[in-house]
């Protein structure tokens, strides 16, 4: 039987917590891979924290916060794209898969995608195998 991935999940306070809060209340099925911290946005991520769980044996990171344009502290999500994408790249350059980090938008309405989203990165992580099997 192969066990669940450690997923760490970045979301932000204001749209993604809560529509992961909303996916769970509305009792959505999906994994119990993920286990959330929670942000005041998204735009608070250093991107040495992915890293840091990916490093540290994670078998992925996903990073979800408000859809851009809707940030709670206006460009917050903006930056936290721009540092994400660099993080992104630069992945392969330390041995891990880009494939263990995501960064998605989803709002607090949005409970079905964040389940949606949760059991397709699940998937892609159960594929890639665990972290330390790299």
């Amino acid at each position: 039987m192969q066990s669940e991935p450690r997923i760490i999940g970045f979301l932000c306070n204001w749209c993604s917590y809560a529509g992961a809060d909303m996916a769970g209340t509305s009792r959505l099925k999906q994994p119990a891979s993920v286990r959330i911290i929670r942000l005041p946005c998204t735009g608070r991520i250093n991107p040495l924290l992915p890293l840091k769980a990916l490093v540290d044996g994670a078998d992925g990171v996903l990073i979800s916060g408000c859809h851009p344009g809707d940030c709670h502290y206006r460009e917050g999500n903006l930056y936290a794209r721009r540092r994400l994408e660099l993080l992104h790249r630069f992945l392969p350059f330390v041995g891990i898969d880009p494939k263990r980090l995501r960064y998605v938008w989803v709002s607090a309405s949005e409970g079905q995608r964040w389940q949606a989203i949760v059991g397709e990165f699940t998937e892609q992580i159960k594929k890639l195998g665990t972290a330390k099997a790299q």
